[in-house]
């Protein structure tokens, strides 16, 4: 498959693009963490934040199926899917194009060590608690190339109503953080 397809940076004015990602989550010693890898400095788009893993959905290609593909071109993983448990739009300025993105809760396949990085697509990663994902909030949140603002930005607000979801909170239809 070709690469060039899925990345943020290929220009598609005036397009729809579909896209998920994972909400990939672990217990540490009773600490529930999640997986966001840290977006490759040489990226046009969000160059250096901590991002959810994912990424562009194929012509045809079944949710799932794609989301389960990202992740294993990305980061050599399998993942186990669970429901979706919010979706948002945003614009991507670099590409020209309106993405509709629908998160997933997932756990790796197996133990979460040996998680492979294409260095083309990241520079890393890291486990981050709620607190940590509060108090770095700066390292996850865009600052351009989008049209929100920095203090609603979408993927991060779904960052912390994934935790609250886990933890069993309830929350009001509509309701993210």
């Amino acid at each position: 498959m070709n690469k060039l397809i899925h990345d943020s940076e290929t220009p598609a004015r005036g397009q729809q693009v579909h896209s998920a990602c994972a909400f990939i989550h672990h217990d540490f010693e009773g600490v529930t963490k999640v997986f966001l890898p840290k977006r490759a400095d040489t990226k046009k788009f969000l160059p250096g934040l901590y991002e959810l893993p994912g990424g562009h959905i194929e012509l045809y290609e079944d949710l799932r199926d794609g989301l389960k593909r990202e992740v294993k071109e990305e980061f050599g993983r399998d993942v186990t899917l669970g429901d979706p448990f919010a979706a948002f739009t945003y614009e991507n300025q670099i590409k020209g194009s309106h993405t509709i993105e629908v998160i997933f809760f997932a756990t790796f396949v197996g133990p979460i060590a040996d998680i492979a990085l294409n260095p083309e697509d990241h520079s890393g990663y890291e486990w981050f608690s709620e607190e940590d994902a509060i108090e770095r909030r700066a390292e996850i949140v865009p600052t351009e190339h989008v049209t929100h603002t920095h203090e609603d930005d979408p993927e991060y607000l779904t960052i912390l109503k994934g935790f609250k979801l886990l933890q069993g909170e309830q929350l009001n239809f509509g309701e993210i953080s």
